[in-house]
């Protein structure tokens, strides 16, 4: 029999929002605002790596992610001590990891010079590593019970790592893949729309069809911003990075003020 301290968390408020269309529309802002914002910072302001680049452009990527790293655990510890699910801390959460994650993988697939399909296999194994250790501890993968101080660690790794991962396939995807950032965003826009037909014609795991568009969203977001911040000559249309990102804050917070931000109780159900 259940004590009444675990009913209590059983029933209480999850600290994540709903899975509305006015979720994925925010995240999708907010992976795109992670790649200009991401780009300003280890790029614009610290130095951009490349091979002739050396001690500068590699400590430009390190530098950019211990800054936004401090951030995103500021932002995580709370998250954790916050009581009630508030939507201005999440989305802010949301975005740290997001920009975290483009320094990161930026790190990871040229400054280690494993590349991005060795960076994106090595980010995967690590969402994998991070999900399967979530399931060996807490018994099973939630998406929407969010409330113990445990399981937001798990979620908030996870999503750290997924943004991360989907940094590097949406690099992948555009210059290793041939694709172009137009290109990229198609095949991750598809993508994703697939993975919406299939939560709503198949009983696939619906923690896993999550995570599927959860990581998805990332490389459309990276290729989107790409394309807005990179060189004309690059197939990008070249705008000012600063300028960018601030435009993207400013439509997160008025996707957050006009669409419903309601938070998920305990048992799964909306509130």
């Amino acid at each position: 029999m259940k004590d009444a301290a675990s009913e209590r968390t059983m029933n209480a408020l999850s600290k994540v929002p709903a899975i509305t269309l006015g979720f994925w529309i925010a995240k999708i802002f907010a992976t795109t605002l992670g790649e200009t914002a991401g780009d300003a910072v280890s790029m614009s302001w610290l130095g951009e790596t490349t091979p002739d680049a050396g001690a500068h452009g590699l400590n430009g990527y390190l530098v950019g992610t211990g800054i936004f790293g401090l951030i995103l655990f500021a932002l995580i510890v709370a998250q954790i001590r916050a009581r009630r699910f508030r939507p201005f801390l999440y989305w802010a959460t949301i975005i740290a990891s997001t920009t975290a994650g483009t320094t990161l993988a930026d790190f990871a697939t040229r400054s280690l010079g494993i590349g991005y399909t060795g960076g994106s296999l090595l980010l995967f194994g690590l969402v994998l590593a991070s999900l399967l250790s979530w399931r060996a501890v807490e018994g099973k993968v939630a998406t929407d019970q969010i409330v113990a101080p445990r399981t937001e660690i798990f979620y908030w790794l996870t999503i750290t790592f997924s943004q991360t991962l989907g940094t590097a396939l949406g690099d992948w995807a555009a210059d290793t893949g041939g694709l172009g950032y137009l290109g990229g965003a198609g095949l991750f826009g598809g993508l994703l729309a697939l993975t919406a037909l299939l939560y709503y014609a198949t009983s696939i795991n619906r923690p896993a069809l999550f995570w599927a568009a959860f990581i998805l969203t990332r490389p459309l977001g990276a290729t989107v911003g790409d394309f807005l911040d990179k060189p004309i000559a690059k197939g990008g249309l070249d705008l000012s990075r600063p300028v960018a990102s601030l435009a993207l804050a400013a439509a997160i917070v008025a996707i957050v003020l006009v669409f419903p931000q309601r938070a998920k109780s305990g048992d799964g159900a909306p509130s």
